[in-house]
């Protein structure tokens, strides 16, 4: 009787997961368009502003559509970034609580200008050209 138990919910469990359908797989590319800008985190660095979200665009050279409207075809970067240290940043996570929660979150949410990687989602090029339009200064 005691190793029924046991039996019965490994099995539950089994059969429950099995019954869980998996996640849907995120899109692998995307396309995009907009201006092609300067970042505002590093100079060297080019970013793409679709509506509220700006793209950090890596893997291609895109100097020469700078100031252009363009047309993006691309994805999530290859490698696997790992980010190490206290965020958002030591004086925030010092503080352990005694901070108001309202201020916590917006740190947390800052943080990445704190470590210094800047707003923007890393989008890898795959393809680029240029549009029709205009881009306001």
């Amino acid at each position: 009787m005691r190793t029924m138990i046991p039996v019965a919910a490994a099995l539950a469990f089994a059969s429950l997961a099995a019954a869980q359908e998996a996640p849907p797989k995120k899109p692998s590319t995307i396309t995009l368009s907009g201006c092609v800008q300067k970042s505002d985190s590093s100079p060297n660095q080019f970013t793409l502003a679709d509506g509220a979200e700006i793209y950090r665009l890596t893997g291609m050279d895109v100097r020469q559509f700078f100031g252009r409207r363009v047309l993006v075809v691309g994805g999530a970067p290859r490698r696997l970034k790992i980010a190490g240290g206290l965020k958002p940043s030591a004086n925030v996570a010092g503080q352990a609580g005694a901070m108001d929660p309202a201020r916590a979150a917006t740190a947390v949410h800052d943080g990445a200008t704190v470590n210094g990687t800047g707003p923007e989602i890393e989008l890898r090029v795959r393809s680029i050209k240029p549009i029709d339009g205009s881009c306001a200064p």
